[in-house]
């Protein structure tokens, strides 16, 4: 098992080694497998980025972004200007289902709004405007509309499950109520952790998933 100090260098090492971050502005902290990002950011992107990057270190359990998104002066604009953009960006996702998702800015600050049947349609959304420029920020408030019975949901992920060569499936256990997951178990890594969120996320008629897997290397 990894000490703390050993863990903070391989996060700052990777991020480092991911190109779309400047890493020099991050500061790392870890305390028995849960690590801090605290710093400066130049876009809602690099945040995003650079969490999922301390994601794919080994032995990381948890994680708290600190990071705050300090725009440049060419990234700024008007909260009407980020609008028009997120409208046309959310137009023109083919995942997107058209007129379902209300777009509100704030202070460069995105909410999004509606209801979609698929999770991977909420996903998209939230992918459409993650990346535009000026963002500050995204609050993702889309709800998923059940259609199919809990036992439905609960067989096709467990199926999903077995089927990933990323995981054991034996090492998860699948509750489901309601439209709502409850993921328990232990995994071997955060990927093989966010493997099985993101296959229960997969399941038609899915409102939220509660991940409570543990992570021992």
């Amino acid at each position: 098992m990894k000490t703390d100090s050993e863990l903070q260098r391989d996060v700052l090492d990777e991020l480092a080694w991911e190109p779309s971050v400047n890493a020099a502005e991050i500061g790392v902290s870890a305390k028995e497998g849960v690590v801090t990002l605290s710093g400066y950011v130049s876009s809602y992107a690099e945040r995003y980025a650079a969490e999922n990057a301390a994601k794919r270190v080994y032995g990381v359990k948890a994680i708290a972004n600190e990071l705050k998104v300090k725009l440049p002066g060419s990234s700024i604009r008007s909260d009407e200007d980020i609008a028009a953009a997120a409208a046309r960006a959310l137009e023109t996702n083919v995942f997107v289902p058209a007129d379902k998702i209300r777009v509100i800015v704030r202070d460069g600050w995105i909410t999004l709004e509606g209801t979609v049947e698929w999770q991977y349609q909420q996903d998209a959304a939230d992918k459409a405007v993650r990346y535009l420029t000026g963002v500050k920020g995204v609050t993702d408030l889309i709800t998923i509309q059940p259609r199919v019975t809990s036992t439905e949901v609960k067989q096709k992920i467990e199926e999903a499950l077995k089927r990933s060569a990323e995981m054991d499936a034996r090492r998860v256990d699948v509750k489901v109520r309601d439209g709502e997951v409850i993921l328990e178990g232990t995994v071997r890594s955060w990927a093989e952790r966010e493997e099985a969120e993101r296959a229960a996320w997969a399941a038609p008629g899915v409102l939220r998933v509660e991940d409570h897997i543990d992570v021992s290397p």
